[in-house]
């Protein structure tokens, strides 16, 4: 074998390795990007007397949440979405009407986000009993979301509590 075709072939050989790496540390990049800017949303139930207290929803992530979606069910039976509308057949029949704050279609909580999406203050567990007892027996939310990428299907759920 001549040597210059050892060394072409060598010279091919680190081309392609030299390829390999180059696609290896783009794609590394990219899924990097990708978790730098993850959304970790979180519901929380707080109850604290004489303080505000219910549903919190929490941005814990590093990057914004897109929400593309949210199922709202009261008593077994699915309400409809996080919205308005939701929010208020939820709330019916309470003698204690809680504040809402809802979503719109597409909706983006921001990094650091940290609200109570239903609540009541200050809190009383006489006057809020009903409250208490549609947050944590009643109540089932979902809510789908996205980071600014798209496409990753992430999903928070708080779900009523079991009694035993």
């Amino acid at each position: 074998m001549d040597s210059e075709i050892v060394v072409a072939a060598c010279a091919v050989v680190i081309a392609v390795a030299s390829f390999a790496v180059s696609v290896y540390e783009v794609r590394a990049t990219r899924q990097h990007n990708r978790y730098s800017v993850r959304p970790i949303l979180q519901l929380q139930r707080g109850m604290s007397v004489g303080q505000k207290a219910g549903i919190r929803l929490i941005n814990a992530g590093l990057g914004p949440a897109v929400v593309v979606g949210s199922t709202l069910t009261v008593d077994g039976e699915v309400v409809g979405e996080w919205n308005k509308a939701g929010a208020d057949r939820a709330r019916e029949g309470l003698v204690v009407r809680p504040y809402a704050m809802t979503f719109v279609e597409t909706q983006t909580i921001a990094t650091g986000y940290e609200e109570f999406l239903l609540s009541v203050d200050p809190y009383d567990p006489q006057a809020h009993a009903e409250f208490l007892d549609l947050i944590t027996r009643r109540l089932h939310l979902e809510i789908r979301y996205e980071s600014l990428y798209g496409g990753e299907n992430y999903r928070v759920t708080l779900r009523p509590r079991t009694q035993g």
